[in-house]
């Protein structure tokens, strides 16, 4: 059955009707496309909530350490992946059925308008057909009507006796020509009707129902359009579905290695100090009077972690204060927590002296372990260069050994820098060794107090200290500078005391003259009480500047208790050279940063008193 034999009457239906149908695909193809924009913003919301819920750069260790926080980050990767899944689905739909299913619309359209077209030329002409049919038939109505009344007047005029003969054959000539007329009237009609018969035979028959064959191959070719449609859709949400099912399978992968038992163990080993819990705090007995006993009393139960406060003969010590006049100290190696107000190291915390004993071998073993990679890469790749310059050398064809030599230079001397480094923190590691080892010796016998002050450390020092001090003292360098303007280029050599430790601000022996009355005039020594991590500076007051300087040559801090400065930069002057080569400095643009620096380096401003 087709539309040109059963609705060949229904031009005007089947206009409508494919109308509506191009219609409906078009309503469809806007169906799909707010179905693709639903799972484009879908997807993105989803890229947005993974982005929101990344760890930040403060909580990345932890992400890195507990398994739960490692589930979690599976999860949000493969929440991240299932986010791709439906931007693929979107893409796929939007290439592979929107823009197809917009293309045929237009097509269809064009089709429709064309054949609808070809039916209205067909129609035209056919009618056009049956106007001239009805003028002709018109006017051989009229001859026929004519042509009788001039037969009937002819015949009056005939039977009339009272006529002449001249007026009867002007009514037979008359007669006679409207015969005529109507014959040639008659002929022509029945050659329209002939030929508007044989027209509309052809357009009923082949030209009309040829144009709503088209229209139904039109209109099937939009219905099997919306079935392909439908399944592509279909087969493009299946595609992703397998992997929709792995990101599924990775988050319970991901709740399958989350770990408790490790995760707790995790937080020992994270947070574990190393020190020994505090001893029982001794009961102190007033009616027992005297400044030795009282202070050794008080000194006992000032144990690390506790962070009271501890008043001796009016003097007061608060997490880390010396005494009540505030200076900011020479952290020493026997410090267990570092300051993170010192200018040089503790600013960079290279030492890892500011964690506690435990935390800080950890890091220094990473550390370590961090450099030991790099100097095996260096060494790669300067054992590589030197292969290349052999063959060079060997063949000079294939290049020229000088290109090689400048880059092997720089390999060397990186090695060299690291090698110096992973050596650098060895030592530091040794001495964390030490300390983890002795911290609870550290802890419970804290420095006795004679007589209001403490006993020095040069006088009361272990051996492990003494050798770590040798250690400090020995790494202890400054660079030189380029050119010498009529000064000495390199600093004078330290002095050393009589434990074979340097009095420059490295060692942390050097002596001190901000020192207090009734307290040893040694800040660096070990009072007791751990600093407080989260203090960055001692509560006191600065020493007055007594003077400017200005750095001759750059300087790097290399060691403990100095700090960096650039050539030509102007600080302010604390405490003049005492012998031992260094110069105490406070930078005029950053508030507390202070330490030494070489003497040779600077030159010096006194202010006038």
């Amino acid at each position: 059955m087709n539309w040109g034999t059963e609705l060949w009457d229904q031009y005007d239906n089947l206009s409508l009707h494919t109308l509506k149908g191009i219609d409906f695909l078009e309503k469809y193809g806007h169906f799909v496309r707010d179905r693709a924009a639903i799972e484009s913003d879908y997807a993105l919301k989803l890229r947005r909530l993974v982005k929101s819920y990344q760890p930040k750069k403060k909580e990345e260790e932890e992400f890195q350490q507990y398994s739960s926080c490692k589930a979690f980050k599976i999860l949000t990767d493969e929440v991240n992946d299932l986010a791709g899944q439906h931007e693929v689905i979107a893409e796929d739909l939007q290439s592979k059925v929107i823009k197809e299913l917009n293309a045929l619309v237009k097509d269809l359209r064009e089709e429709r308008k064309k054949q609808l077209q070809e039916g209205y030329r067909l129609t035209q002409i056919l009618q056009a057909q049956l106007d001239t049919l009805q003028r002709s038939k018109k006017a051989y109505d009229k001859a026929f009507r004519d042509a009788e009344k001039a037969l009937d007047n002819f015949q009056k005029a005939d039977a009339d006796l009272n006529l002449s003969r001249a007026e009867v054959e002007k009514q037979r000539t008359n007669y006679q020509y409207k015969t005529q007329i109507c014959d040639t009237a008659k002929n022509e009609y029945a050659q329209q009707l002939q030929r508007t018969n044989e027209l509309q035979r052809q357009h009923y028959r082949s030209g009309l129902p040829e144009v709503f064959r088209h229209l139904q191959e039109m209109d099937e070719k939009r219905i099997k359009n919306i079935k392909n449609f439908i399944c592509s859709s279909v087969k493009i949400e299946r595609n992703v579905f397998p992997i929709i099912n792995k990101c599924l399978d990775g988050i319970l992968r991901a709740g399958d290695i989350i770990n408790e038992k490790e995760d707790t163990k995790m937080v020992i080993d994270r947070y574990k100090s190393g020190f020994e819990p505090p001893e029982d705090i001794p009961f102190e007995d007033l009616s027992r009077n005297g400044s030795d006993t009282g202070s050794a009393h008080i000194m006992s139960a000032a144990q690390p972690g506790l962070g009271g406060k501890i008043k001796d003969g009016g003097v007061y010590t608060v997490k880390g204060t010396v005494s009540g006049k505030a200076i900011r100290k020479r952290t020493g190696i026997f410090q267990i927590f570092g300051n993170r107000g010192h200018a040089a190291i503790s600013d960079g915390k290279e030492d890892m002296s500011d964690l506690p004993p435990n935390q800080r071998r950890k890091k220094l073993t990473q550390k370590i372990e961090e450099l030991k990679a790099k100097v095996a890469q260096e060494s790669a790749a300067r054992d590589g260069l030197m292969k290349m310059k052999s063959v060079y050398e060997a063949n000079p064809a294939l290049g020229d050994p000088m290109t090689v030599e400048g880059q092997l230079n720089e390999s060397s001397h990186r090695l060299e820098k690291l090698q110096s480094e992973l050596k650098r923190f060895q030592g530091y590691l040794d001495d964390a060794l030490k300390n983890l080892n002795g911290s609870s010796n550290s802890v419970t016998n804290s420095p006795r107090l004679v007589n209001g002050s403490r006993h020095h450390r040069n006088s009361g020092g272990s051996a492990a200290e003494e050798e770590s001090l040798s250690r400090s003292a020995s790494d202890s360098s400054v660079s030189n500078p380029t050119v010498n303007h009529n000064r000495q280029s390199v600093p004078s050599t330290p002095q050393l005391n009589n434990h074979g430790c340097s009095n420059s601000p490295e060692s942390g022996l050097g002596t001190s003259h901000t020192s207090l009355p009734g307290v040893d005039s040694d800040p660096d020594q070990y009072d007791g009480h751990p600093a407080d991590p989260e203090s960055e500076y001692y509560e006191a007051d600065l020493l007055p500047a007594i003077g400017t300087c200005k750095a001759l040559y750059p300087f790097e801090a290399t060691s403990e208790g100095s700090i960096p400065m650039s050539q030509d930069e102007e600080l302010h002057l604390i405490e003049m050279d005492q012998g031992d080569g260094w110069t105490r400095v406070r930078r005029m643009n950053a508030e507390f940063e202070e330490g030494f620096v070489p003497t040779t380096y600077i030159e010096t401003i006194l202010l006038n008193t």
